[in-house]
């Protein structure tokens, strides 16, 4: 058996098998609150949220996590190829040909692991989770010990969301270091991860910056100035999901971006560059790729590790659904899970919906399973590689039960990583 197969399977047995390892989430729980409470925060995750956190580490290989981190790598160097990026701007709205000089902070590289390594299902521009998987790292190595390696956990992932956010800044021609961040979303205080923003807020302060959790229609432009909440705002920490900015709700955003008022991350050219799921299709042709100028090692990794995935087409309807127990059907802009069917679960109603446009359709990967206790249900599984610049910063799990990822399920939610020594 080759080396990182075996590997695989010695992961996969502990997913299977291994119930005596276990995050006290009460403790957890407490450090995060802690954590917020420090800074005047609000924080009662236990009432609010009792599926944020799973108990149960999902264990990793050292071999697939090499293979994840080079994979983010080799999607960074495509999306620097003049020919990807024509292609992709191809497709997006006017505002992602503004570029602003900032690279997206806050990338998500979704994946499932299969016996042939990890594969690529998605890329995400507003990842959420990062601050929250970071408590769980600290979690983990309290609980497990010389069972985790230094590998996976990165107890300064806080600093390096700070130093991320600065970066942006100088990226987009700024000097020194932004002195006042907005983080930015619908209604904030009714989204699901709003005590992730609050972690932020904390880490910001506690580096000298200014922070302020907003809504878009608490953003007003005053001339060259946009502010919030009465006090001026140099970057935002972007979390909504109109990855165009095209909602009349968030025309001072859309026009501090343009204006080059204030640094926007992510921002519409980000999704473009690298979130539209038409992407994929590009990103695992190794043959288009090579084509473009990406170095032919890095085209034949993306080729094996994105699962084959193309753009629905009402001509193409009879054979997808001959085919569509072996597939998975994303919209174009799709983002935490909605609007996704696994194939075997349409119906002709839904698929006719599809057909209608707007959606890929992708080689179906099952996600992993993890079986937290002898006599418990198996929980599905995918990890999820924070990145930027091409780094990984973080790795975190999600655990969940059903079609697709939710915080609903019982044992389910943000899981750490354990990767084998």
């Amino acid at each position: 058996m080759h080396r990182d197969q075996a590997a695989f399977k010695a992961a996969e047995a502990l997913n299977t098998n291994c119930h005596c390892v276990n995050v006290e989430l009460s403790a957890l729980r407490a450090a995060v609150e802690a954590r917020l409470t420090a800074d005047g925060l609000p924080a009662d995750l236990a009432a609010s949220h009792p599926h944020l956190f799973s108990r149960t580490p999902v264990f990793l290989s050292a071999a697939h996590a090499r293979r994840m981190a080079g994979t983010v790598r080799a999607v960074e160097a495509a999306a620097a190829l003049p020919a990807y990026r024509e292609a992709a701007l191809q497709w997006a709205p006017a505002a992602a040909r503004h570029d602003s000089g900032a690279r997206g902070a806050f990338l998500g590289f979704d994946f499932h692991l299969s016996a042939d390594g990890p594969k690529l299902i998605e890329i995400n521009t507003n990842a959420g989770g990062g601050f929250l998987a970071a408590m769980l790292g600290d979690a983990a190595l309290a609980c497990c010990g010389s069972a985790v390696t230094q590998e996976q956990v990165h107890p300064a992932f806080e600093q390096r969301a700070v130093d991320m956010l600065v970066e942006e800044w100088r990226h987009a021609g700024r000097a020194g270091r932004p002195r006042s961040i907005a983080i930015v979303d619908e209604a904030p205080e009714s989204q699901y991860l709003h005590p992730e923003f609050l972690l932020a807020q904390s880490a910001l302060r506690r580096s000298g910056i200014q922070a302020v959790v907003a809504s878009p229609g608490e953003l007003q432009l005053h001339g060259r100035a946009l502010h919030a909440r009465g006090e001026s705002v140099d970057l935002v920490y972007n979390r909504l999901t109109d990855f165009s900015l095209e909602a009349p709700a968030h025309r001072a955003l859309r026009e501090a971006y343009l204006g080059g008022i204030a640094v926007v991350t992510p921002n519409p050219r980000a999704h473009a560059l690298y979130a539209d799921k038409r992407l994929l299709g590009l990103l695992g042709d190794a043959a288009w790729l090579r084509g473009a100028g990406l170095d032919p090692a890095l085209a034949g990794l993306l080729g094996e590790v994105v699962p084959a995935t193309a753009t629905v087409r009402r001509e193409d309807g009879a054979r997808l659904w001959q085919e569509r127990k072996k597939l998975f059907f994303k919209p174009f802009a799709g983002y935490g899970s909605r609007g996704a069917y696994r194939g075997d679960k349409l119906t002709r109603r839904v698929f006719e919906d599809i057909l209608r446009g707007g959606y890929v359709a992708q080689a179906l990967v099952p996600p992993g399973e993890r079986i937290p206790a002898e006599d418990g249900a198996a929980l599905k599984f995918d990890v999820r590689n924070f990145a930027y610049g091409g780094e990984v910063q973080l790795l975190a799990a999600r655990l969940w039960q059903g079609q697709t990822t939710n915080f609903r399920s019982e044992g389910g939610g943000f899981a750490p990583v354990l990767i084998l020594p």
